[in-house]
């Protein structure tokens, strides 16, 4: 890639080569992508994004991999939707849900793993790997069958049955772990030393799967008319996509496409389950120290207890004024049926996570009137539709007539 200059260490600023490596050997700090702005600058702009593929390749001037052979499912430019009747709700004023629901296999995780697999492909692995909370483990399996590279993805054994199939019916490895996904990712960081060709996204290839989340900042920006919004509120697992959220809009501004002379000040809030809320716990405490967790919580996308990118989250939502909240099992539930009865959007359980917590902010007025608010949801209902299948049936069960009907149901009119 012509505006890669290398991998650059988010501790000590030591550059490395852009091979697949995450980790510094000095300070063991996490690797970084190092682009040459200057030169982006040169070579980019609004038009020629616009003329680019309607996908999140439209952006490949500002991502680590070839754009010549992209493996792509067709990943990005989601909806941005105007949320005017979630808005009257909450008691805001300028509302927005960037909806990746629509993703190829139904979630964001669609973003980055084009982005790895293609980075992965290009440095010369042969195998797709991923540890999974189930999204990932979708988008792996289904991005590996499209590009004909073997794949083995690991998943905690209790899975939201859905998850499973969909990642199964692909025809890859799925292997079940008896643990958690902490456990699960232990597993896979011994892998990746045992097993050199097979591109782990998350583990020996995360430097480059994590700047595909910048295109979440992208095509807000661009649907807005090359704007930054003023607060935006993401879910929260790892803590990498609130990071590169964050970085993408400051990119944008680096390389001259956003309006306005200053740097964008986003205010970038986060939210977490209560039953895995590592982040939220020491934002609250307001301390810099992330304790691990045990998850238990119905948010099993979000059920990373011990966080890699935690601090970094935590550090952006302070220097940009934001917030981070937890919020119940029950909240979660109510903030889907919410979403679903204002907006008709189905989001699994991480977005029940995000409006929840985005209500709460709102009540306590720490997400404002007189702001434009973007509330990402990251998935599909249909994928954690066990949460919500208790709370949720037929109005009135009918013999097939009229009077029936007319007996059990007052049509309001």
């Amino acid at each position: 890639m012509p505006f890669v200059e290398g991998l650059t260490c988010r501790e000590c600023a030591r550059p490395y080569p852009a091979q697949a490596l995450h980790v510094c050997e000095f300070c063991f700090g996490p690797l970084e992508v190092a682009y040459d702005y200057a030169a982006i600058a040169a070579a980019v702009s609004r038009q020629s994004i616009a003329a680019g593929p309607h996908s999140l390749w439209r952006y490949a001037d500002l991502l680590p991999a070839d754009r010549t052979a992209p493996i792509d499912l067709g990943a990005g430019m989601t909806p941005l939707v105007r949320a005017d009747r979630l808005a009257a709700e909450l008691g805001l004023g300028e509302l927005w849900i960037k909806n990746d629901t629509l993703n190829p296999t139904g979630s964001f995780k669609d973003r980055v793993v084009s982005v790895a697999l293609t980075k992965a492909r290009e440095l010369g692995f042969k195998v797709a790997a991923c540890a999974s909370t189930g999204n990932l483990a979708n988008s792996v399996a289904a991005h590996a069958a499209r590009a004909g590279m073997e794949s083995y993805v690991f998943i905690p054994h209790d899975l939201e049955q859905g998850k499973v199939v969909t990642s199964a019916v692909y025809g890859g490895n799925l292997i079940a772990v008896e643990g958690n996904y902490d456990d699960v990712n232990r597993l896979c960081a011994e892998l990746t030393s045992e097993q050199p060709t097979w591109a782990f996204v998350n583990v020996n290839v995360r430097t480059y799967y994590a700047e595909g989340s910048k295109t979440l900042a992208f095509e807000v920006a661009e649907q807005l008319g090359w704007q930054a919004p003023d607060h935006v509120v993401v879910p929260i697992a790892s803590g990498s996509q609130l990071t590169k959220i964050a970085k993408g809009f400051r990119e944008l501004h680096k390389v001259g496409l956003l309006d306005g002379d200053e740097p964008p000040a986003v205010r970038i809030s986060g939210a977490q389950a209560e039953g895995c809320s590592p982040v939220a716990t020491a934002f609250a405490e307001g301390t810099d120290h992330i304790r691990p967790q045990k998850p238990k919580t119905i948010a099993k996308s979000l059920a990373i207890g011990n966080p890699a990118d935690g601090w970094y989250a935590l550090d952006e939502v302070r220097r940009s004024g934001g917030a981070i909240a937890s919020v119940t099992d029950d909240e979660i539930v109510a903030g889907i049926r919410l979403l679903a009865r204002t907006e008709g959007i189905f989001a699994e359980t991480a977005g029940g996570v995000t409006i929840a917590t985005l209500a709460k902010l709102a009540a306590e007025g720490k997400v404002r009137k007189d702001e434009r608010v973007v509330a990402y949801v990251t998935g599909h209902g249909l994928k954690t539709i066990e949460a919500v299948s208790p709370h949720v049936g037929p109005t009135a069960t009918i013999a097939p007539t009229l009077d029936a009907f007319n007996e059990a149901v007052e049509v309001q009119r």
